[in-house]
């Protein structure tokens, strides 16, 4: 054992120096940064000996980039961990165990090495962007079956030896076939060139389910650097907002965020860099990976807060709910991502802040974030998915996470499971030491929870319209209508709807492209279920085809806002989906 001048344990020291920096965050006001940098010079020169002291002091120095008390502190935290990938090298040379990298809150650390199987366009960007980085780690992949179905589309005259031969060597097969190219960019590129419709290369590659090895060596996409210097720092000299700060009534009360559309070319930026943020933390979000460079807008909300959101590109949208994506920077540091998909004026919102960065003003960011939200879309109602709260979700419930969104006003969509949190709230009143079981707090979690934006939603009728719908119930009522009137035969079904459709409302859909093509066939799937669609006015007519049109067109946020403005429809959409 070794020990200090003092005689203390060097672990126990480490121990209480590191608990030290992980309280400094709380400290405030005049010369609160002054022992913060002293904690900092004495850790620096310590030397860690085991992963999860070391990740310890990874994530309080991001904590402390993020959310800096003073101008003094940023230099210092910037050098640390522009240097963390030399204490990660240090501890491997010492032999020590570094699983504690790998866990989903702790990845991405400078120094370390990925691992991860990530769908065709994660892969094809990765090789783009780190390509001397990446590569298949073939002892960990053994899938003869898939590569039998796969590769012949690849390499020539492989099914001679695959469709009936045993103990195929596919690996001198591949490097036969590729030349001087790296595996996993020759793979790519040949996927990139099969002639297939829509989609089905990604899909072909992603039935490999191919595992990828990166390793982030000192990178600027891993977490540790994935940062860049504001045009202007916000320096907490004051408490961080605490959830009980925070009024969500308020803060929607408030005007508008400025959104701000950006250039091509910045929301390709902006768009490498929320792919970087998400590829080092195990994150794949159809909205990150797939996003539209065109749409991304930018707010800045105040402390150092902005936030990018963004739709998708025609071709990727969803058959009917329209789509935003987003992220926040801090200071310049990536802390969370956002995605919201709606439909008319509801809107279901999932809100992710990075487990290093949640003691940070969680509340009062999420709360600019729907202001965000409100601003791009127009929707009044919001909801939150089961999942989010702790419906098969341990985290969630750890976290209490169906508090932090009561307490900023949501309610639950189930009647029963309202009346049980209006029963719990009563209990913690009587009882600040009363804590809701964890029992309780999975059936809290067993349906979704709302926030009506409209004043007068509370008593009115557009209190709850939402509360029953999914857009599941619409999918599964088309299936049911195609199994039984039908015999199950979808191509059956999407052409007598499209036809029965188009006839109803006068569309020539020949002339159109073939996005917009693709949106009257998945329109035509649940307007057919209208029983008295024929009896629709001429301009609701008329309304509905333009909203099959921007459902594919440049704006999906127009899109969204035309079924906000369509009343017959949002009531049709409501009964067939609740």
């Amino acid at each position: 054992m070794r020990y200090t001048d003092a005689g203390i344990p060097m672990p126990a020291m480490l121990e209480l120096l590191l608990s030290k920096l992980e309280s400094a965050r709380n400290c405030v006001g005049t010369g609160a940064s002054a022992p913060i940098k002293k904690l900092l010079n004495q850790l620096s020169r310590r030397e860690f000996r085991d992963a999860k002291s070391l990740i310890r002091f990874h994530e309080a120095l991001l904590f402390l980039r993020a959310f800096p008390q003073s101008s003094s502190l940023v230099g210092p935290v910037e050098k640390l961990l522009d240097t963390f990938h030399q204490r990660v090298a240090g501890l491997r040379a010492l032999g020590d165990d570094l699983s504690a990298f790998d866990d989903f809150d702790t990845s991405g650390i400078a120094g370390t090495t990925m691992q991860d199987t990530v769908n065709f366009e994660v892969a094809r960007w990765l090789v783009e962007r780190i390509p001397r980085n990446v590569e298949i780690p073939w002892d960990d992949y053994d899938d003869e079956r898939a590569m039998g179905s796969v590769w012949p589309h690849l390499i020539p005259l492989l099914e001679e030896d695959s469709d009936v031969e045993a103990n195929i060597p596919w690996r001198r097969w591949l490097d036969a076939a590729r030349g001087h190219d790296g595996d996993l960019q020759w793979l790519l590129r040949q996927f990139e060139r099969l002639r297939y419709p829509g989609r089905f290369n990604a899909e072909i590659y992603d039935s490999l389910r191919l595992p990828l090895r990166w390793h982030l060596e000192n990178l600027k996409l891993s977490r540790t650097r994935n940062w860049q210097r504001p045009r202007k720092f916000f320096f907490h000299r004051k408490p961080l907002i605490q959830r009980k700060d925070v009024s969500l009534r308020e803060e929607l009360s408030r005007p508008a965020p400025r959104l701000v559309r950006l250039s091509y070319h910045e929301g390709e930026a902006v768009m490498r860099w929320i792919r970087e943020a998400m590829v080092v933390r195990y994150r794949e979000l159809y909205g990150t990976t797939l996003g539209d460079s065109r749409s991304v807008l930018r707010a800045e909300v105040g402390r150092g807060v902005i936030i990018y959101l963004w739709n998708l590109p025609a071709e990727r949208r969803l058959p009917l709910r329209a789509y935003v994506a987003g992220f926040t920077l801090k200071n310049g540091v990536p802390i969370n991502y956002i995605e919201g998909i709606g439909l008319c004026d509801w809107m279901e919102v999932g809100f992710n802040t990075f487990y290093t960065y949640r003691q940070g003003e969680t509340a009062w960011i999420y709360a600019q974030a729907l202001r965000c939200l409100c601003a791009f879309t127009a929707a009044t109602t919001f909801s939150v998915y089961p999942y989010q709260i702790g419906q098969n979700n341990e985290e969630a419930l750890d976290s209490g996470a169906f508090w932090f969104y009561r307490k900023l006003g949501f309610r639950s969509g189930n009647p029963e499971l309202e009346e049980l949190a209006r029963n719990e709230e009563k209990k913690i009143a009587g009882d600040l030491r009363y804590r809701t079981p964890r029992r309780v707090l999975k059936r809290l979690a067993e349906a979704h929870v709302f926030y009506d934006l409209k004043s007068g939603a509370t008593e009115g009728k557009m209190r709850g319209a939402w509360d029953r719908f999914s857009t599941r119930n619409l999918g599964l009522r088309v299936n049911r209508r195609m199994a039984g009137e039908f015999n199950g035969d979808a191509e059956r079904i999407r052409e007598a709807s499209v036809d029965q459709v188009s006839r109803v409302l006068k569309i020539h859909g020949k002339r159109w492209t073939a996005a917009e093509r693709r949106a009257l066939e998945n329109w035509s799937l649940v307007l057919a279920l209208i029983p008295g669609l024929a009896d629709w006015s001429s301009e609701e007519k008329r309304e509905m085809v333009a909203i099959i049109r921007a459902q594919a067109g440049a704006s999906e946020t127009r899109y969204l806002r035309l079924t906000q403005r369509h009343t017959r429809l949002r009531e049709e959409v409501l009964r067939l989906g609740s």
